[in-house]
């Protein structure tokens, strides 16, 4: 009997504990208002943009062009289309998500 007891308490008090530690994982939100633009780039521009922003990622464009362009999204002539990130990121991060894309591309060249 004590053995069914401790098997019924293993699976309620097992979940119970892997919420409680999950909750303490970064959210997506989170990663999105990193203070490492790597850590954002990485997590949601990267699958695009490639590991070195060397795709659909035109350099030469004005910063505050390419700020507007995250902040607002673009609809790209084939998809993907770049997503609008406005209320999930503030513009001084997507300057520093800019930044830190042309860096990338100046170091891959």
């Amino acid at each position: 009997m004590n053995r069914i007891k401790f098997v019924a308490v293993m699976f309620f008090a097992l979940p119970l504990l892997m919420l409680t530690v999950l909750k303490t994982v970064p959210t997506k939100a989170a990663l999105l208002t990193a203070e490492d633009p790597a850590v954002t780039y990485k997590a949601k521009c990267a699958m695009c943009h490639s590991p070195k922003a060397e795709k659909k990622f035109d350099a030469t464009k004005p910063d505050a062009q390419l700020v507007e362009s995250i902040m607002k999204g673009v609809k790209a002539a084939t998809p993907p289309n770049m997503p609008a990130y406005e209320g999930k990121i503030t513009p001084e991060d997507a300057q520093a998500l800019v930044t830190y894309m042309k860096s990338l591309k100046t170091a891959a060249n």
